[in-house]
């Protein structure tokens, strides 16, 4: 979530015998990359009975686990749950975590959503001669140069952060580029938001492919 969103979660269904009912009002706000989901209850009033508050978060973590945005996981979130309505006959377990999907999903769609990409701290040990080109090759991957350092012998260690997506094929094009004299090491540095470009894109990819 790139910023604060409501959701109202509706799951009601009687015709005749015994129903399902359970209404539930979060509101759901970012949270700083490494964060998790955090559930949190401010239901006053026994608006929600207390049983059912594990419910409503159950199927909040599930329908994020599930995702909110082109099918990935949503991470990095407070949820809140402000307020809802029971039944004292017709609301359950199941009934609730329903309600507390769909109050994600709706908060969701009235929400800016960042999809987020893995970016690789990546090293390249490569000679003098090729630095210039293993530089302008990591730009065009959009990879941040973060410095060089000149190592013995006429190489050159070259650091970079580099999104994993850009760099699916690197040791095959990194041994082109410097006729096989270079090599190179990546971690997992963090995640960030994707370009919107980009994620734009990956969007529309996964909406044909579905």
């Amino acid at each position: 979530f790139a910023d604060r969103s409501a959701g109202r979660g509706r799951h009601v269904k009687q015709s005749g015998g015994h129903g399902q009912y359970a209404i539930c009002e979060i509101e759901v706000e970012p949270l700083p990359g490494g964060s998790g989901i955090e559930f949190v209850d401010k239901v006053v009033g026994g608006a929600v009975p207390r049983q059912f508050i594990p419910s409503v978060e159950k199927g909040v973590r599930a329908q994020a686990a599930k995702g909110v945005a082109a099918g990935h996981p949503l991470i990095d979130v407070r949820v809140t749950l402000l307020d809802g309505k029971a039944h004292s006959v017709d609301s359950s377990d199941a009934a609730f975590q329903t309600a507390g999907a769909l109050a994600l999903r709706e908060a969701a769609a009235e929400a800016r959503i960042h999809l987020l990409e893995p970016v690789a701290e990546v090293s390249v040990l490569v000679g003098d001669d090729y630095v210039g080109a293993v530089m302008s090759d990591l730009s065009g991957r959009r990879g941040r140069v973060l410095g060089t350092e000149q190592i013995s012998g006429g190489r050159t260690l070259v650091r970079a952060e580099v999104p994993e997506i850009e760099i699916g094929r690197y040791a095959i094009d990194l041994r082109s580029l410097s006729h096989g004299t270079a090599r190179f090491e990546r971690r997992y540095a963090r995640h960030e938001p994707m370009p919107q470009q980009i994620a734009d894109r990956l969007r529309q990819q996964e909406r044909e492919a579905s």
